[in-house]
């Protein structure tokens, strides 16, 4: 019972911060009088981080009397799961989702403290508390974590499988929650320029820089999520579309839009209604996928159980965006810019296009999430939105946005020369012919991937030249260190980490090849030039798992494809798919069944095959390993555009 009552008490206090905060910022914008918001924040920030301490305090001591505890953990389960347990359902994860935007807020507060007299300021920190107080509620009411279990528990019923089965578990929702709850700042700026009128200095400019940092963290979360997906659930692929996979990339796609359109009011003063559009619509798709994701009305495997928080959480999501609307509505005057775009190929152009391309495919994204949804209410009949649905439209945006890297960052700002622009791109144009002749010299034939490639080649060819100038300016200074920080070369980073991706991502899906193939102890077989071979089995046990191995020879590297069957609530065993990977390919396996009885394996056991051989699912993927090694540079290069720089520097 103390458990609850300090967990109850730091969640209080935590309220009072966030409450008291939004009360005195109120009389402070009313009364044009400073605050003080930062001892509000800090208060808030020190309940929030002594309630999540006493969780995770429960977790590590597995101390049952903690309803939320009992679900998810158990005596045998590791430290690392214990700890990471807190977040494994709806409580714990709100826990930590406002744990860090408690962290982000006091961060503002202090970053911005010098300018508290600001009305900008003002209002958003405002916001920023009125957001606290609607999510630190819900810990305090209908989503307490800190429930008292009536009954003396001995033993949890352990956290799920599929949380205790890779260590990404540890950093994939941390970093994807604070890209979400990151949204939540420049969201705060946009309605505070809107409240205030002042939608033309230098504001916008600093919401994108607290757009890229959360962007980039829920980039990499995104890409650890694909990542995660691909070495656990066993099926050889890295994205579904599942309904929750859409929910992360929804404000991803409006953000992505956002950090490019701002660049365009900083330089030419236009864009004002699309930024200011953007930063309400990122925050207000990450309240739609809190909805998505913590009201049960969606059926993933990423998905949290059903819960009452679903009308809660969708008339948030409805006065976000009412609010937001009305502010655009009422300072449509202020919003048009003074200028327009002078050519409709000239690098502000080409940005229009950008916003079209992604906000154009967020929308198809929320349709094709959102309308199983709708059909069943009007029609009472569950039905679903598949993988064609999405890919018919990506592709071609995928096409048409490597197009734009290739072009953007040599196309001149208000006019277009075609001169310049040969100069400019003719390295680029011919290193992709290049490329498109060598792969129609070897053999491929596939359209989607020629055209990926050579226009990857022409994206990567310019963000190159690029950060070559930045080099070369640099050296002229005398610094060559400036370089890493100069205002283009995060952004090219990233550019360069979404070449990569979008390489990896098309070559393994066009030439990916499944197999199924039945293998005795001691035999071979060879699939698209790789030697497989089964050498047997092995079997492990401990208090947490029970794993039947089966040692598999990859071109004579071994690796051990597994079925486990995890302690605790579920005795059902999880197929582990061992992975033989390098630069250029993937050889993905995974134990489907057995020959003869089965056993104990808990394999699935085929009848017709016989005893003690194996089937083994084989999958062979180009060039994977690129995805990831591309979201590794999309988060530095997101790290290396936050840092500090002048106004009014080109920063794409």
């Amino acid at each position: 019972m103390i458990l609850t009552w300090l967990g109850r008490g730091a969640v209080y206090v935590a309220t009072t911060g966030a409450l008291g905060g939004l009360v005195a910022q109120s009389w402070g914008v009313r009364r044009s009088r400073p605050t003080h918001p930062g001892r509000w924040a800090l208060l808030m920030m020190g309940g929030l981080l002594g309630a999540f301490v006493v969780m995770e305090y429960a977790f590590v001591t597995h101390n049952f009397s903690l309803a939320y505890v009992s679900q998810n953990n158990a005596t045998f389960t590791p430290l690392l799961y214990s700890l990471t347990g807190v977040w494994s359902a709806l409580e714990g994860s709100l826990l930590l989702w406002a744990l860090i935007l408690g962290g982000l807020v006091l961060g503002v507060i202090r970053h911005y403290r010098r300018e508290e007299s600001d009305a900008v300021v003002r209002w958003a920190t405002l916001i920023l508390f009125a957001v606290s107080t609607f999510f630190i509620g819900l810990l305090a009411g209908p989503a307490d974590p800190f429930v008292h279990n009536p009954a003396h528990v001995l033993q949890g019923a352990g956290p799920n499988a599929l949380l205790q089965d890779n260590p990404l578990v540890a950093v994939h929702p941390p970093l994807l929650y604070a890209g979400f709850v990151g949204f939540t700042i420049p969201y705060a700026f946009a309605m505070a320029m809107l409240i205030t009128g002042r939608v033309h200095d230098r504001w916008p400019l600093e919401q994108r820089r607290w757009m890229v940092l959360s962007w980039g963290a829920l980039s990499v979360g995104i890409v650890l999520g694909s990542w995660w997906s691909y070495q656990v659930l066993g099926w050889g692929g890295f994205w579904g579309w599942d309904p929750v996979e859409n929910a992360a990339l929804l404000p991803w796609l409006t953000g992505t839009a956002y950090v490019h359109s701002v660049i365009v009011q900083d330089r030419r003063g236009l864009f004002r209604i699309w930024n200011v559009s953007l930063a309400i619509a990122s925050f207000a798709l990450t309240v739609l996928g809190t909805f998505f994701t913590r009201s049960g009305v969606l059926q993933s495997v990423h998905a949290f159980s059903s819960s009452t928080l679903g009308p809660i959480l969708i008339g948030f999501f409805a006065l976000t965006v009412g609010a937001g609307i009305a502010l655009i509505a009422w300072r449509g005057d202020t919003l048009r810019s003074p200028i327009g775009i002078d050519h409709p190929g000239s690098r502000e152009g080409l940005f229009v296009v950008n916003n079209i391309l992604f906000v154009g495919f967020a929308f198809v994204v929320l349709l094709g999430t959102v309308f199983p949804l709708l059909y069943q209410a009007v029609n009472g009949v569950q039905v679903t939105v598949g993988t064609p649905y999405f890919a018919t439209v990506a592709v071609p945006v995928a096409v048409l946005l490597l197009v734009l890297m290739a072009l953007a960052p040599l196309v001149s700002w208000r006019s277009v020369s075609r001169v310049v622009l040969w100069e400019r791109s003719r390295g680029s144009a011919w290193a992709a012919l290049v490329v498109s002749t060598v792969l129609l010299f070897a053999g491929v034939r596939h359209p989607v991937v020629i055209a990926t490639v050579a226009l990857a080649t022409a994206a990567a060819g310019a963000a190159l030249r690029t950060l070559r100038g930045v080099v070369v300016s640099a050296k002229r200074r005398g610094d060559l260190w400036s370089a890493w920080r100069a205002p283009s070369t995060g952004g090219m980073v990233v550019h360069l980490g979404v070449v990569i991706m979008a390489v990896g991502i098309v070559v393994s899906t066009s030439y990916t090849s499944r197999s199924e193939v039945t293998l005795a102890p001691g035999q071979r077989t060879y699939l698209e030039g790789h030697t497989i071979g089964f050498n047997g089995f092995a079997a492990r046990h401990d208090a947490l798992e029970s794993q039947t191995e089966v040692v598999v020879s990859v071109d004579g590297h071994q690796i051990r494809p597994a079925i486990t069957t995890f302690s605790g609530r579920t005795s059902q065993p999880v197929g582990t798919p061992a992975i033989d990977s390098s630069l250029l390919r993937d050889v993905y396996v995974t134990f489907d069944a057995v020959g003869g009885t089965g056993g104990t394996s808990g394999a699935q056991v085929a009848t017709n095959v016989p005893a003690g051989s194996v089937v083994l699912g084989i999958t062979i993927e180009p060039l994977l390993s690129w995805l990831w090694i591309g979201g590794l540079m999309i988060g530095a290069g997101s790290a290396l555009s936050f840092g500090r720089r002048r106004h009014g520097e080109e920063v794409a």
